[in-house]
């Protein structure tokens, strides 16, 4: 074992080159320490909004925990689990270097800023957000480049402290209480949009792994591959409860909020094709008003975008995480695969090319997901899309550089 830096890989980026604290093996949150775990799991969802930074042994770079530390600007620095076990104290992530020092050593010279695209090639953009503070920080910086906000229902879950399945299989007492719980959350969203902005509610999409660690008391089926189990829309067609709940969100959006509540939209999650999509709207009780959007994030739903939109979706939202790992069959949460997790492969182009080219020949909207190191390259070699949705932590950096260059030149 050696005493030098532990080098490990960045799985998201923070605003700082160097990052100091004090190890936090306790699960428990910590303002200002450096959460130290095996994985990234949402039992952990306070532990890791209060770090300043988190060290794991797994997981990728597009996990889902990984995406809502990319949105809340948290860095995610893997390690070999051997390393894993050093880390105790107070240590000093090198955020550029990739490395781990133990103790406080004097924080490496900040890095030169890497040049980032125009924020005019974002098109009509989208932020993704994991709560209501992503979108007070967004609006802070330029709320005139930010058209919608795309939310998950899960984050808002962990947001609220809430546990959906349990809820869900409360009874009615149980189901009238998540959806006012919800209902009151989407509120203070609402609120605190621009004029002419929007929310996109993604229904509850909560995979069995994530399930079981935060679910009490109801028993969960365990699944030998989650990512292709019973969730999304899949498991939105078998509820009998989530079309009550739902019923109970809108209903108490509308008293509460008018005509503003139709600044909520709904999106449906994971799902594979036309007839999916066409049986959703009828099971949630959904009116031919409400919009009802869809994601296209499998290979088989890119090839019925078409047949998607034909459906009646309203506006579609390529997520390119889970698209990547389907098309490759590359696990986005297991690094001993990250290799093969290629954001840009051909195989992976032709895919967005195909979803975005099919939607526009039905003058359907159509949104991008991009890491911002991919931003430029889709770009250059995808057809535009009506725009594109990034993290909120990416695209808030993105939009600052480009007010903060825009201040230099006018000085």
């Amino acid at each position: 074992m050696t005493d030098g830096p532990i080098r490990g890989v960045l799985l998201t980026p923070g605003t700082a080159p160097a990052v100091s604290g004090a190890c936090n093996r306790t699960g428990q949150p910590i303002e200002g320490s450096i959460l130290v775990t095996p994985v990234l799991s949402p039992n952990l969802y306070d532990a890791m909004l209060a770090a300043r930074a988190i060290v794991c042994s797994r997981g990728g770079a597009t996990g889902h925990m990984q995406s809502l530390c990319r949105a809340k600007s948290i860095p995610v620095l893997r390690v070999d689990p051997a390393d894993l076990d050093r880390l105790f104290g107070d240590v000093t992530l090198d955020l550029h270097a990739q490395t781990i020092v133990l103790g406080t050593p004097a924080a490496p010279d900040a890095h030169s800023r890497a040049a980032t695209p125009s924020p005019d090639v974002l098109g009509s953009a989208c932020a993704v957000i994991a709560d209501a503070d992503d979108i007070r920080s967004l609006n802070a910086v330029a709320p005139e480049r930010v058209e919608s906000f795309f939310l998950r229902e899960e984050f808002l879950c962990l947001a609220a402290g809430l546990s959906p399945i349990d809820s869900l299989h409360g009874g009615p007492a149980g189901v009238d209480a998540y959806g006012r719980a919800v209902a009151e959350r989407l509120q203070t969203y609402v609120e605190l949009l621009a004029p002419g902005q929007r929310l996109i509610l993604r229904m509850l999409d909560l995979r069995s792994d994530d399930a079981a660690r935060i679910t009490e008391r109801t028993p969960i089926h365990t699944e030998p591959n989650p990512d292709m189990g019973l969730h999304g829309t899949r498991w939105l067609l078998r509820s009998d409860a989530y079309p009550h709940a739902l019923h109970v969100v809108l209903d108490a959006l509308h008293t509460r909020l008018g005509a503003e509540a139709g600044r909520i939209s709904l999106s449906a999650p994971f799902l594979n094709d036309a007839e999916e999509f066409a049986k959703l709207r009828p099971h949630l009780g959904l009116p031919p008003d409400t919009p009802l959007s869809a994601f296209i994030e499998t290979p088989a739903a890119v090839h019925a975008t078409s047949a998607i939109c034909a459906a009646g979706a309203d506006e579609l939202f390529v997520g390119t995480k889970d698209l990547v790992q389907f098309y490759l069959a590359a696990d986005r949460s297991n690094h001993l695969v990250a290799e093969s997790y290629r954001t840009r492969h051909p195989a992976v182009l032709d895919g967005l090319r195909k979803a975005v080219e099919d939607a526009e020949r039905t003058s359907t909207p159509t949104r991008v997901f991009a890491l911002a190191a991919d931003l430029e390259h889709y770009v250059a070699h995808l057809p535009t899309p009506t725009g594109y949705m990034m993290c909120v932590g990416e695209l808030r950096r993105l939009l600052r550089n480009a007010v903060d260059s825009h201040v230099n030149l006018g000085a």
